[in-house]
């Protein structure tokens, strides 16, 4: 045993100079080559946010979007479009009735507007709740229909193109989509289908997310910042600049002949929202974006639905830029700018690289070169560079602005499992179709929060709550943080050890709103 543990010290000397350190030195190189490149895009999105303010340069003045007479008598609700709402289900017994009491209260004459409740449930009793409140609005005179499938093929792809089918959408020209926790205000209709209206040219309106329980927990306020970036800059920079995003697969509102020119809806990903997105924009349809038409919804509270719903997040466009980069760059109905757009900005930075330089920089990278002394990482690399990206991604929430040390923890945490989904989905991999759907808490959460679980019961619960791979994970960044304390000279323990408390903290469960067991 001595021999062999004298012969550990002199074979990691042997492989030390020809091997470690030329990869570590080559994985720097890549990782701060990539840190680079998605500061220039945070950059790019700054600075074409700032000129959108500047210059006042709103969808009202680029668009036509002229209010639809009300009150025309020789006209009546003939100027009204007929609109179909589409309310996708699966399970939904906490906020079903807040989601079809929206729709239902929509400003819109009766006679132009469908309400389509797709209900892919699988428990009976929730099945019939769905059907008796549809029941219940139909007989107030709302046009509304129940609509269920044999099986779950497709997941919300399957059942949005099985709504699509019925003979009654043929007499609609819009088709309006929302989660079922979402809960759209009485006037979304007559703010967001004049654009389309007036507008032949474009396919797609877009709203924003606003979310009812981003003050529940540190978990939803660390998802608001990500997301509210998101829409204050990513959706309104591509909006603005190309007229080219990501569908978010709610809140938005079609024109029905746009989806059917792009094929209709397809199910070969998770992300089927943004696959529809891309297809409709290589045929030449333009998207608008509505930063200030809000849309309420609800931010998953706990960390097994965010962790499910984050993995469908970023392994969907991963298996999706496989399926379509060759069809994207082959296409000839669209300009060698959008091109660009699509594969870089969107895909390649936003959705891989953003993804993977996280965990992969922050978490292992940096603590590697602590036991390899001969690799140096500048400073300009793993503190300025860092901060400025942090600073950008900041100005979304600027009421969360006390929080971007916790945002940063919590955000290379969760890296964790993008990165993974990631590379699932390029190498499209087991899980790369995997579709859980996110669970919703509604006002269920405030009656359960009330009935506390006995002290000995939440303690056999731990064992349920551990995360193995992040105890693993910040087991690791807490050692190389001992080991620079007493070894290095970089400084690095003083963010180690904080993220890997970050990591403890998720391992054992104590994020998020925990749901007491009844």
């Amino acid at each position: 045993m001595d021999a062999g543990a004298a012969a550990l010290p002199e074979a990691w000397s042997q492989v030390r100079a020809p091997v470690i350190v030329p990869l570590l030195r080559l994985a720097v190189a890549v990782c701060l080559t990539m840190s680079v490149l998605l500061f220039l895009e945070r950059l790019y999105m700054g600075i074409v946010i700032a000129g959108v303010r500047l210059f006042r340069f709103r969808p009202d003045r680029r668009y036509r979007c002229d209010p639809l007479p009300e009150d025309d008598p020789e006209l009546g609700s003939s100027a009204f479009p007929s609109v179909l709402v589409q309310i996708p289900m699966f399970n939904e017994r906490e906020v079903y009735q807040l989601s079809i009491g929206a729709a239902c209260g929509l400003s819109w004459p009766a006679d132009r507007l469908v309400v389509q409740v797709l209900d892919d449930s699988t428990d009976e009793v929730i099945k019939e709740m769905v059907r008796l409140e549809c029941e219940r609005w139909a007989r107030k005179g709302i046009n509304i229909t129940y609509q269920i499938r044999d099986d779950r093929k497709g997941y919300k792809a399957g059942a949005l193109k099985a709504g699509m089918k019925h003979a009654y959408v043929r007499a609609c020209e819009y088709v309006v989509i929302f989660d079922a926790d979402f809960q759209p205000d009485p006037d979304f209709l007559k703010r967001t289908v004049p654009y389309l209206v007036h507008n032949p040219e474009i396919a797609l309106v877009q709203a924003r997310w606003r979310f009812v329980n981003a003050d529940e927990c540190l978990m939803t306020r660390m998802q608001e910042m990500s997301l509210d970036y998101h829409f204050t800059v990513e959706q309104e920079a591509s909006s603005s600049v190309c007229a080219f995003f990501g569908f978010n697969g709610t809140a938005g509102v079609w024109r029905i002949s746009a989806i059917n020119e792009a094929g209709g809806w397809k199910d070969r990903t998770t992300v089927e929202d943004m696959d529809l997105a891309i297809r409709a924009s290589l045929k030449g349809w333009k998207f608008v974006y509505l930063g200030d038409v809000q849309v309420k919804s609800e931010l998953p509270s706990t960390f097994k639905a965010f962790r499910f719903q984050q993995h469908r997040w970023s392994c969907g466009p991963a298996n999706l830029f496989r399926k379509m980069l060759m069809e994207i760059v082959t296409n000839k109905k669209v300009t060698i700018w959008k091109k660009i757009h699509v594969i870089y900005n969107f895909f390649l930075i936003r959705k891989i690289i953003a993804h993977i330089i996280t965990f992969s920089f922050y978490c292992l990278i940096i603590p590697a070169t602590i036991f390899v002394p001969e690799v140096r990482i500048p400073k300009w690399g793993c503190v300025y560079l860092p901060c400025a990206i942090t600073l950008l991604n900041s100005v979304g929430t600027p009421r969360s602005f006390h929080l971007l040390f916790f945002w940063v923890a919590f955000e290379n945490v969760m890296s964790l499992h993008r990165s993974k989904a990631t590379l699932i989905g390029l190498l499209e991999a087991g899980r790369a179709n995997e579709w859980v759907v996110t669970a919703k808490l509604g006002s269920a959460m405030k009656m359960k929060s009330a009935n506390k679980a006995g002290l000995r019961k939440q303690f056999m619960r731990i064992w349920d709550r551990l995360h193995i791979t992040e105890l693993g994970v910040g087991t690791f960044l807490f050692s190389c943080g001992w080991y620079d304390l007493a070894y290095g000279r970089d400084h690095f323990y003083i963010y180690l050890f904080f993220q890997s408390i970050a990591f403890f903290i998720i391992g054992f469960g104590y994020v998020g709103t925990i749901v007491p067991q009844s």
